[in-house]
């Protein structure tokens, strides 16, 4: 457990030499483990309330490490559980009170766990559009410019597919090298070709009465997915005429 350096005097403000953590050394002592974090997405935990940093009498943001490690279980519960934060919020603070909770199970399967299939298929992983906002550091006008090209686009029920965090970080990733989401609508528009050869290939399996024939159907999507994208990688870099590692 990490120590928690002494603060104020209890009404939220500290002294600027307290010791604690300034919001660029906590996204310091977080990007190790989480190369993604930017402090935007560490403002919207707080703003939250799954984090709560005192002020120094001129505003800015003091962490303890007790924060840090808060930030910490957060970020690792969104990413290996795909919980929402509200869910979050309230397991951390039952055990900040003692209470012996359980973690919830939503979101992906977790190891050593057997797969829960419901009749009409696979549950898909799924979070809200505040947890694609935050896990990719991003606001409410990219999210919406991306969904005007179809980079991006919402389940029917408003949720996303938890895919959508990777996708979203890696148009901010791209858009570090001057390459404009107007410009990706070619690579969705391949993707979208791809995804529609495979899914002609195991349309007929899909359809199939027998559950296990159906089963089989997602394995084969799975394999195929992973082809199709070797493929591609492949052809990319032949057409630079690069090698990546």
């Amino acid at each position: 457990m990490l120590q928690t350096p002494s603060g104020g005097a209890g009404n939220g403000t500290v002294a600027p030499d307290s010791g604690l953590m300034s919001i660029g050394a906590v996204l310091n002592a977080l990007r190790d483990e989480f190369p993604d974090i930017t402090i935007s997405k560490i403002r919207f935990l707080e703003s939250e309330g799954l984090v709560e940093p005192r002020r120094t009498p001129a505003g800015y943001r003091k962490f303890s490490a007790h924060d840090v490690e808060r930030l910490a279980r957060v970020l690792r519960m969104q990413r290996d559980h795909y919980l929402p934060l509200k869910v979050i919020r309230e397991h951390l603070d039952a055990m900040e009170r003692g209470e012996a909770v359980p973690l919830p199970a939503l979101g992906r399967q977790r190891d050593g766990e057997p797969a829960r299939e419901p009749a009409e298929g696979p549950t898909v992983a799924r979070i809200g559009r505040e947890e694609l906002l935050a896990g990719a550091g991003i606001g409410e006008r990219e999210l919406e410019e991306w969904e005007s090209y179809g980079l991006l686009a919402p389940l029917p029920d408003g949720s996303y597919d938890a895919e959508a965090v990777t996708v979203a970080s890696l148009v901010v990733q791209l858009g570090g090298f001057g390459i404009e989401p107007r410009h990706l609508r070619v690579m969705k528009a391949a993707a979208d070709r791809e995804a529609g050869l495979v899914d002609q290939v195991v349309a007929p399996l899909k359809r199939h009465r027998n559950p296990q024939t159906r089963a089989h159907a997602e394995a084969r999507t799975k394999e195929l997915a992973g082809l199709a994208v070797k493929l591609h990688a492949a052809l990319v870099q032949t057409a630079l005429g690069v090698r990546l590692p």
